[in-house]
């Protein structure tokens, strides 16, 4: 081959190495996805009566691959801790007994103080932070004589520590990064299932606590942020009028929302207030629906 050809194809050869596939340059960056809450954000599942663990089936885990079909690449970064309230948020320095798979341990700060520093240690790297928290400084009240009048100062509470802690969130991680906060199925719906009148008033008192009450304390709170609101309890029919009936075994004609709850998480089943995998893979879509698309 002439010289002069040889150089040719050497020189179209480095064009061809320096030039990234039509495929590569598409691939989107990858980015960090920080999740940070309660059980919910760690994944906790219930295989028993009183039992349960951690798992990869917590939305958090799956909204990685609900987030990839949109166009993005997250890495997920999780400080979820089972049992935690908005006020222990901000104060628990102890380990956490209830990390989620391949979570964050931070023993001797808090997560809250976890997750700032490390939104701080990577500013502009971080592409989205969902929040779950608040449902257990509420769950409490469904114990006790007059459920409506706790709920109200349980509500004060996680207002107050809520803005503590998303203002943080929102300094340290700027102005472009998503925020996601979400909200719970009703789970007290599952009451119903006893057959019990005071169970059956509960339920129906739930309704009202997440509807006027809960959700949209929260909802104010993540937008005082220019943060996004997912209205989990819409969007598992918690809504649906309880004259509204269906079959649902082995519980006979219910209530319809009160079969979405028993479908979606194991209260019905279990008295446990935590989502069954197709619950939580809800909920990851419903996160998922807030962002772009980029491809």
């Amino acid at each position: 081959m002439p010289s002069r050809l040889i150089l040719a194809a050497v020189a179209l050869a480095a064009v061809a190495l320096a030039l990234p596939s039509t495929a590569q340059a598409a691939k989107p960056k990858r980015s960090y996805y920080v999740s940070l809450g309660d059980s919910y954000a760690a994944g906790y599942q219930a295989t028993g009566q009183g039992q349960g663990r951690t798992t990869r089936k917590g939305f958090a885990y799956q909204l990685i691959g609900d987030t990839r079909r949109r166009g993005h690449r997250f890495q997920l970064v999780n400080f979820g801790c089972g049992g935690e309230t908005s006020g222990s948020m901000l104060t628990r320095r102890t380990a956490c007994a209830g990390l989620g798979p391949g979570g964050e341990r931070y023993t001797g700060r808090t997560q809250a103080a976890a997750a700032v520093r490390f939104l701080r240690r990577n500013r502009g790297k971080v592409g989205l932070i969902t929040v779950s928290i608040g449902g257990n400084d509420v769950t409490a009240c469904a114990g006790v004589a007059d459920p409506i009048a706790c709920v109200g100062p349980a509500l004060e509470g996680v207002k107050a520590n809520g803005k503590v802690l998303l203002e943080r969130l929102r300094e340290a991680a700027g102005r472009k990064t998503r925020i996601v906060g979400i909200t719970y199925p009703d789970v007290i719906l599952g009451s119903w299932v006893s057959g019990a009148q005071a169970d059956r008033d509960l339920a129906a008192l739930s309704v009202t606590a997440f509807r006027s009450l809960l959700n949209p304390a929260l909802k104010e709170l993540y937008e005082s942020v220019d943060g996004k609101f997912v209205d989990v309890t819409a969007a598992t029919g918690a809504y649906t009028p309880l004259e509204q009936t269906t079959t649902l075994e082995p519980y006979g004609v219910i209530p319809v929302a009160v079969a979405n709850v028993c479908r979606l998480t194991y209260y019905c089943q279990y008295r446990d207030i935590h989502p069954r995998t197709n619950g939580y893979a809800l909920i990851a879509e419903l996160v998922a629906k807030t962002l772009p698309r980029k491809r």
